[in-house]
Order: structure tokens, then sequence, then C-alpha cells
């Protein structure tokens, strides 16, 4: 393990969080995700060997536990209490990052997968409908493809192939007009109003289908920094 060589809080903890994929692995435990594969799933672009190394470097410091089934078949990785207070810095990053160093999205970030990836964990389930909804999107614009939501009142799942049940909503979608809807940058019924967004499908469901979207954990922090100078942000991007 590299190290500072500096007796400082700052240096001890960099050299435990400022390898690439450590933080957002981390980001990733805090949304709930336990187990290897879904950790992979939300990290498109780390390896397994990598993500096997991180993780035990997590562990070995005390940010991680894990924990293995009577049987062997079954490991979940769950954050310490080291870990989890974790989450008040992964909140700063954040928001600094609103503030600081987020602009348009650039055309290798809008991936439509991970995006509804990540819109599965933040579904309002108590406003879903009380039978199973399937929602199938159509992107077009940076990356193109059809994909499917199956939302049920005790789970939410993403298919990249048609999951063989009938359609409910079809949602055709310019994809960086959706990622700032997800990251609150562009209220829904504008998106619509421009043609950016269209639904199709159940009335009923079609109206309601924008409050079954809780967003990102930053659109409220999204949304506060448009009214900031324009040069107060930079063109990077997260």
């Amino acid at each position: 393990m590299a190290t500072y060589g500096q007796y400082c809080p700052i240096a001890r903890a960099t050299e435990i969080l400022a390898e690439r994929w450590t933080l957002l692995i981390v980001r990733e435990l805090l949304a709930g995700v336990r187990h290897f594969n879904e950790l992979e799933r939300g990290l498109p672009g780390i390896s397994r060997t990598l993500l096997t190394q991180r993780l035990r470097r997590l562990e070995q410091v005390g940010v991680v536990d894990r924990r293995t089934d009577a049987d062997g078949r079954t490991t979940e990785y769950r954050l310490t209490g080291a870990g989890e207070d974790l989450r008040r810095v992964v909140d700063v990053i954040g928001n600094w990052g609103v503030l600081w160093a987020f602009g348009d999205p650039r055309p290798e970030e809008l991936d439509p997968g991970l995006l509804l990836w990540r819109m599965r964990r933040r579904i309002d389930a108590e406003k879903l409908p009380p039978r199973r909804a399937v929602v199938e999107f159509d992107f077009r614009g940076a990356r193109t493809g059809s994909y499917w939501l199956i939302l049920d009142r005790g789970e939410a799942s993403v298919c990249l192939h048609h999951p063989g049940f009938d359609v409910d909503l079809l949602v055709s979608a310019d994809i960086a007009a959706f990622y700032r809807i997800w990251l609150g940058s562009l209220p829904f019924a504008q998106a619509m109003r421009q043609g950016l967004v269209c639904i199709d499908g159940n009335p009923a469901l079609a109206r309601s289908f924008p409050n079954w979207l809780a967003l990102s954990p930053f659109a409220d922090a999204v949304r506060s920094a448009q009214d900031r100078p324009a040069d107060a942000a930079t063109d990077a991007s997260p």
C-alpha cells in the first residue's frame, strides 16, 4: 500500500479513500447495494479484479464488513460504523461537485442502462399502482436502445431484453434530457412540453408516472445551484 509518509489525518484518510473507484464503491454501499454483482453493475468500467481488491482493502481498514452465509454461497458487503460515517463525506463531496464541477453531461457519460439502474433504487413504492407495471424506455441521442423497468410494490428491476410481459407505458426520451430530469436540472413537465420526453399507454399510469421517480439524492442541490451566476460553474462533469 502506498502511503504519503505524513502524520496527518487528511493524509491517512486519503490513503484509504482517494484511490480510483473507492469512493464510488462507498457511494453504492451507502445506497444499499450489498452484493458483488450489483456493485459491479453500478460501476461500469471497473474490472472484477480491481473491485475485489478495493473491497478487500476497505475490509482491512474497517470500513466494510464482509459476511458469508452458512452454506458459503452468498456474500454480502456492509458498511461498518466507520463506513456509515462516510455518508457525511460523500454528501459534502457531492454538493461541492454540484456547485463547482457539474456541467452538461459528456456523451460518454450517457449510459441508459446505468441511469435506469440508479432510478430503480429511487422509486417511490407508495405511489406505484397496486399491480405490476412494466415501463419500456426507448432512448435516442448519444446512446440509443430499448430498456425495461418492471415495477412492483416490493421490488423494481431493470431488463436489458424484453421481459415477456405486456408493456403498460412506453417512454420515448432523449437520453441527455432524461439524465437532466434525473439530476433535477430539467423539470419533467418542461421536458414533455419540449418534446424531449413522450409517454404513451394507459392514461392514468402516464399521468402518475413522473411521481413514481424520487430522482437523484442531489436533485435539490442541482436545482438550487441553477440560480447561481453562470461564471461560478465550470464545464466539468462528474
